[in-house]
C-alpha cells in the first residue's frame, strides 16, 4: 500500500508538471527553456538531499558516455512530452504518452530480434487501433505536429528503456536520474541563447514550480519501486490520465472527445497487456530480471 500511495503520488506530481509547462508555454516561454529549468533544478536538490544523508558516493559512475547517451535520447523525450502538452489537450497528449510499451514491443523485435508472442502483437495491434481512434476525431482535427510529438515521447520512451536496463546493471537508481538531470540541463542550456527569452515574475514562477514538481515525481517514482513490485506499481501510472483530464476541464475547459473514450481505453488495456505479460516472461526466465525491469521504470515518466 506505501508502494501505490507513493505511486499516486507521483502521478500526480507528474500531471502538475505538464499542466504548468502547458501554462508556461502558453505564456511564451520556449520548449527549451521549460526543458532546461524542469532539468537544472533537479540537480541541486537531488545533490543537498545525497549530502544531507551521507549518500554523495552513490551517483559516482565510470559510465559518463552511457549517461550522456542517454541523456540526449531522454531529454528529446522530455521535449516531445513537453511539446504535446503545449500543443494537444492534457488529457490527449498524456494518452498519446502511453504508447511507450507498443514501441518498446516493436523494438524487441525488430531491432533486438527477439521474439514476441501473440499476445504482445495483439496488444500493439489494439493500442495503435486506440490511436488512429483519437487521433482522427469525428470533430476539430488534432494538430498533427501535436500527436507527432505525443507518439514520439512514446517512442524514445521506449528506446530510454532499454539503455537504463543497460545502466541498472552498473549504476544506481539514484545515479540514473541525477545524470539524466545533469546531461540534460546542459544540453537544453545550449539552446537557451537561442530560444531564450524575458520574463516577468509569472513565467519565472511557473518555471520554478515545473523543476520542483518534475523533480518530485522522479524522487517519488524511484522511492516507489522499494516498497513494492513493478507490476504493482506500474499500472497506477495510467492514473495520470485522470489528474490530466481534470487539469484540462477547470483549467481550460477541454473535455474528453467522444473519440478519446474511445481510444484511450485501448492504449491503456494495450499496455496493461504488454506490462503484464512481460512481467510474467521475466520471472520465468530469471528472478534477477525484476530488478533490471524496476531500474527501467525509474525515471521513463519524467
Amino acid at each position: 500500500m506505501r508502494a501505490i500511495g507513493l505511486r499516486l503520488a507521483a502521478m500526480v506530481a507528474l500531471a502538475t508538471m505538464f499542466m504548468l509547462a502547458k501554462l508556461a508555454g502558453e505564456a511564451g516561454v520556449s520548449v527549451a527553456e521549460i526543458v532546461f529549468w524542469r532539468q537544472g533544478m533537479a540537480v541541486p536538490i537531488i545533490l543537498g538531499w545525497l549530502a544531507a544523508t551521507g549518500q554523495l558516493t552513490a551517483i559516482r559512475t565510470r559510465r559518463l558516455r552511457n549517461h550522456a547517451l542517454r541523456a540526449t535520447t531522454g531529454t528529446l523525450g522530455l521535449c516531445c512530452n513537453i511539446g504535446a502538452a503545449t500543443l494537444l489537450p492534457l488529457s490527449l497528449g498524456t494518452t498519446l504518452g502511453f504508447t511507450a510499451p507498443l514501441f518498446a514491443v516493436l523494438v524487441t523485435a525488430f531491432v533486438l530480434r527477439e521474439r514476441v508472442g501473440p499476445w504482445r502483437w495483439t496488444a500493439v495491434l489494439l493500442g495503435f487501433l486506440g490511436v488512429i481512434a483519437i487521433a482522427q476525431p469525428s470533430g476539430e482535427a488534432m494538430p498533427a505536429i501535436g500527436v507527432a510529438a505525443g507518439l514520439g515521447a512514446g517512442l524514445v520512451v521506449a528506446i530510454v528503456s532499454f539503455q537504463i536496463r543497460d545502466l541498472s546493471r552498473t549504476e544506481t537508481p539514484i545515479a540514473c536520474v541525477f545524470w539524466f538531470s545533469f546531461f540534460g540541463a546542459l544540453l537544453a542550456a545550449f539552446l537557451l541563447p537561442i530560444y531564450g527569452s524575458a520574463h516577468g515574475t509569472r513565467e519565472w514562477l511557473l518555471l520554478f514550480s515545473i523543476g520542483l514538481a518534475g523533480t518530485i515525481a522522479q524522487f517519488l517514482i524511484t522511492s516507489a519501486l522499494r516498497f513494492g513490485q513493478v507490476a504493482t506499481v506500474v499500472v497506477m501510472d495510467y492514473t495520470t490520465l485522470i489528474w490530466a483530464t481534470l487539469y484540462g476541464w477547470a483549467i481550460w475547459g477541454h473535455l474528453p472527445s467522444a473519440s478519446m473514450w474511445l481510444g484511450a481505453p485501448m492504449i491503456i488495456a494495450a499496455g496493461l497487456i504488454i506490462t503484464s505479460r512481460e512481467h510474467f516472461l521475466s520471472r520465468r526466465v530469471s528472478p534477477a530480471s525484476a530488478l533490471d525491469e524496476s531500474a527501467t521504470r525509474d525515471i521513463q515518466g519524467t
